[in-house]
């Protein structure tokens, strides 16, 4: 998992609530457990104008152009900007895997289905919770010009329009690991020596089981 420290961009403004996890990655896409591949179908029902299925050319697709991903403005932006409620209703990883394979590194958002959020730090996105007053001035800023936003995370801050800024809060567990870009299987495997250390114990006490 890429390490997340720092991270600039414009924030892409979808200025909806309750977005759930068949809207991000529809039902169809689901047959894949390889956390690549989904990008193209993200939002997918939004941002084409016909019905997706697995293994078609999305690149001859009609585009919904009224969709801000497919604002040109918004090409490689990897701040997603929403509301609240985001990532309700199933638990499907393969929404957190969209999104980062789309490119989407962190989300602003009022709030988050928990099953969802913690999926995003096991799969290195940043999930920010702010106030509806704060979030309110984000769409408020991005309505009258391209909003670009600083992620800080060692220092919890967002940093806009130069001088301003909002802190938000994080689990230090959560933060650290994001910021040495260990996963669950990193995080074990920081400990290797101790698990073998456990195990040749384990086996001189129980031989028959080595």
């Amino acid at each position: 998992m890429d390490k997340f420290v720092t991270l600039k961009s414009l924030a892409i403004p979808l200025d909806r609530s309750n977005i759930d996890t068949d809207a991000i990655i529809p039902k169809q896409f689901l047959k894949s457990i390889k956390r690549s591949g989904f990008g193209p179908n993200l939002f997918d029902e939004w941002r084409y104008l016909d019905h997706g299925e697995p293994g078609m050319d999305n690149s001859a697709r009609p585009l919904n152009y009224d969709f801000v991903l497919n604002k040109p403005e918004y090409t490689n932006a990897s701040i997603l900007l929403v509301r609240e409620n985001f990532g309700c209703g199933s638990s499907r990883e393969h929404a957190p895997w969209a999104l980062l394979d789309y490119g989407i590194k962190a989300i602003v958002a009022v709030s988050f289905a928990d099953i969802f959020y913690n999926n995003c730090f096991k799969n290195g996105i940043l999930p920010i919770t702010l106030s509806n007053n704060e979030i309110d001035e984000l769409f408020k800023v991005s309505s009258n010009q391209k909003l670009e936003i600083e992620v800080d995370l060692p220092n919890q801050r967002i940093n806009f329009l130069n001088d301003k800024f909002f802190e938000f809060e994080i689990d230090e567990f959560k933060k650290n690991s994001l910021i040495n870009g260990l996963d669950e299987i990193g995080l074990t495997l920081e400990r290797t020596q101790e698990i073998k250390n456990f195990e040749q114990g384990y086996y001189d006490i129980y031989p028959w089981l080595k």
